[in-house]
């Protein structure tokens, strides 16, 4: 069998003193300057297991601040995990060479979810878009504008704008540009970090079905991170669902929209507005998203849960198989 394309051995991410050198400065001074330093550790990501196999699309959904946008970074290799491995075509990234490590990152490529601040205001779409490639000698000699055209044209781009600053182009047109920009570089995998949620719904569906058209011409594996079910349900194979910095539950899409387990991914589907449910008042989940600098002990959703037993606050659930295909970290599984 081959290797996942992407796997994720017990992944975690903590921002902290003694985990991100700004936050070191940032107590240093505070100490030089008379004030009390904070050694708060911010928890983002909890031990997380992922594999992603080849063409697949992997969806991941959670509310704001429970660490999904962190997971995408670690998996497009722009930050490292604090704990755990990021392995690509089962190798671990930390372990390769100079060479095999860049190549491995340039096959992996993250779609941002602001299309105003993920683009350089000072550069024309031509450099945005044709820089790495160009750089990376991806682009033969003399090719440079054939290239960059075809790549514009791939994303709906009209290549007659290239020399256009990212202002003068609408938030779609911003959005195919940072499309353009992560495929030129002939990625084999692709993060979309909320790649639809500042756009307006006639846009979303543009973007949402160029994913789709790209899938199939260039066989690409996609992780899709968003807060929209909806917009997961229509897109993914497989849906992950992520509370306070863990995975909670995991199933093929048709399975968590009709037989989810969780408590937590229940509350989710029972709030997603419906043509057929009338006359019907929507409630959001009790209480608010713990904060990660003090996650709660035992089941992180214990305090929101209304099925919530004294285990629960003691004692983490593991993510474990529920069915074919399917795991839930949850007590009542018991």
């Amino acid at each position: 069998m081959t290797a996942p394309i992407i796997e994720l051995r017990g992944v975690s991410k903590r921002f902290g003193p003694a985990y991100d050198a700004a936050a070191r400065i940032t107590r240093g001074l505070t100490r030089r300057f008379g004030g009390a330093p904070k050694n708060e550790t911010v928890r983002a990501v909890d031990t997380v297991d992922l594999t992603v196999a080849r063409g697949e699309v992997v969806g991941l959904v959670g509310e704001s601040g429970c660490g999904k946008s962190t997971l995408g970074r670690m998996v497009a290799g722009i930050m490292p995990p604090s704990d755990g491995q990021v392995l690509f075509e089962g190798r671990d990234i930390a372990t390769l060479s100079a060479h095999e490590a860049k190549t491995a990152k340039l096959k992996v490529q993250m779609i941002f979810q602001d299309p105003y601040a993920s683009l350089n205001p000072r550069l024309r779409v031509a450099e945005i878009v044709g820089e790495a490639p160009r750089i990376h000698g991806m682009i033969p000699h003399g090719e440079f504008d054939t290239y960059l055209d075809a790549q514009l044209r791939r994303a709906g781009l009209d290549p007659a704008y290239k020399r256009r600053y990212p202002h003068q182009f609408s938030g779609g047109q911003r959005q195919r540009i940072g499309i353009a920009r992560a495929l030129a570089v002939q990625p084999e995998f692709l993060v979309c970090d909320e790649a639809v949620a500042a756009l307006d719904v006639s846009i979303q569906a543009q973007i949402l079905n160029l994913f789709m058209d790209l899938r199939r011409e260039l066989d690409l594996t996609y992780l899709f991170i968003s807060h929209d079910l909806g917009v997961v349900e229509h897109l993914s194979d497989r849906v992950l669902i992520m509370y306070l910095g863990r995975i909670v539950e995991s199933a093929p899409t048709e399975a968590v929209f009709t037989h989810a387990n969780h408590p937590y991914t229940r509350a989710l589907l029972s709030e997603v507005p419906r043509i057929e449910a009338r006359k019907r008042r929507f409630t959001a989940i009790t209480g608010e998203i713990p904060s990660p600098l003090n996650p709660p002990t035992g089941c992180h959703f214990h305090p929101r849960c209304p099925f919530a037993m004294a285990r629960c606050s003691v004692e983490s659930p593991a993510l474990r198989e529920i069915a074919a295909g399917h795991r839930s970290a949850c007590h009542l599984n018991d």
